[in-house]
């Protein structure tokens, strides 16, 4: 069997990940919001909210801090000269190689909160799949991209 992939992603991917978890998790508190307008107009039992302020409360703490700490611990990925191979998931830890002789396009991609933190996305594109590796400082990534795409043109040239 394979060795683990080596290479981890930028430990900032925790403070973005953080902050997109909170951000989402904002969304559900229209549902208790929306539980304490109704509650006087139909007369229901205040202590709905207060379970709906709680679910919600450990909702965020998950997405904000058990997902994303899980999440970093599991990235992992190396390029080879025949392949890229990946490792990433939660619960289910999913292994992915690449066939160089498969990418058609390789890319970086930046978002606000990544741009932020001086980060960046290698987007990887098959002709059946994408896949990415999040969050490298922008300089690796740049670095990254180019590699794989320079071991792509040498694969695809020696078929």
């Amino acid at each position: 069997m394979r060795p683990i992939p080596s290479q981890k992603i930028s430990k900032s991917a925790l403070k973005v990940w953080r902050m997109t978890g909170a951000l989402e998790s904002m969304v559900y508190l229209a549902i208790p919001v929306a539980y304490h307008f109704m509650y006087n107009f139909f007369q229901w039992p205040v202590w709905i909210f207060w379970l709906l302020i709680v679910v919600v409360a450990v909702i965020a703490v998950i997405k904000s801090f058990v997902i994303p700490t899980i999440r970093w611990r599991r990235w992992r990925y190396d390029v080879y000269d025949t392949e890229v191979d990946l490792q990433f998931g939660l619960i289910i830890v999913r292994r992915v190689l690449i066939p160089m002789i498969r990418v058609q396009h390789v890319d970086t991609r930046q978002g606000p909160l990544l741009r932020k933190y001086g980060l960046a996305t290698v987007t990887i594109t098959t002709a059946a799949t994408v896949h990415q590796i999040p969050a490298l400082s922008e300089e690796r990534a740049a670095n990254l991209r180019d590699r794989i795409s320079k071991l792509a043109t040498e694969a695809d040239e020696d078929v």
